[in-house]
């Protein structure tokens, strides 16, 4: 799975603490790369960091200064994952919170935009960049009380498709990844407590965070003329956001 360029390449991934971030670091380091692991809270990077032999930087990606900070300490960068990101609440439209909306954008992803904004010169000059966002199912789908996590989670997904046009043409690659229900600190922090997320996944085996940065890992380490463009991952249990199987005890 390794690729023939010359000098290992410098993956960066966003949201790098825990969860899919965190898997994703340890997968890209496990394939050869140079990792950078930068989410807000620095002190689990810096353990990630020293357990692959990486790099850590403290980002929080709503903060411009934060931004321009890590694009002035991470100079070179082939590989950019973006996945920090969140849901907050699951209220109806019509009872929505417009803070938590608007938190929701500025996180998933005008978040996004700051990083690939900052960080695309280098990646350009690498001569063989790529570009991964983690999206979701919440992209294409939608369901009650998803209202403001599918609308943010739809603009990823046509951030993503906008971004494949406008590097047509450029040695960037372009990947979104879409997964169902994966187990990790989200629903905890969506529905504000261990319990309530455990109930999520009742009755049903979902995808780890491993699974999904085992598809980032295959994805980068493609060769430079084939782009993976987007993924669609979900555990067998599950049709759709709305559609479920569970098993009864």
């Amino acid at each position: 799975m390794s690729d023939t360029t010359a000098r290992p390449r410098t993956a960066l991934v966003t949201g790098a603490s825990s969860g899919i971030g965190a898997a994703t670091v340890r997968a890209l380091a496990a394939a050869g790369f140079r990792t950078v692991a930068a989410a807000r809270r620095a002190e689990r990077c810096e353990a990630l960091a020293a357990e692959v032999g990486g790099r850590a930087v403290q980002l929080d990606v709503t903060d411009p200064a934060s931004v321009a900070a890590l694009a002035e300490a991470v100079p070179e960068v082939d590989v950019v994952v973006h996945s920090a990101g969140g849901a907050f609440g699951t209220d109806r439209v019509e009872d929505g919170d417009p803070e938590g909306w608007q938190r929701m954008y500025d996180v998933n992803v005008v978040g996004v935009l700051r990083v690939h904004q900052a960080l695309l010169p280098a990646v350009r000059r690498g001569g063989n960049g790529h570009v991964v966002v983690l999206g979701s199912i919440a992209g294409f789908e939608v369901y009650p009380g998803g209202g403001g996590y599918t609308a943010v989670k739809h603009a990823v997904n046509a951030l993503c498709r906008t971004l494949r046009l406008e590097l047509l043409g450029e040695p960037v690659r372009v990947t979104e990844i879409a997964p169902g229900m994966v187990e990790t600190e989200f629903s905890v922090v969506r529905l504000g407590s261990e319990e309530a997320a455990a109930k999520v996944y009742e009755g049903l085996t979902p995808l780890t965070a491993e699974d999904v940065a085992d598809i980032v890992a295959f994805a980068v380490t493609r060769p430079p003329h084939v782009d993976v463009d987007k993924v669609v991952v979900r555990p067998v249990a599950q049709a759709d956001a709305a559609h479920v199987h569970r098993a009864r005890g």
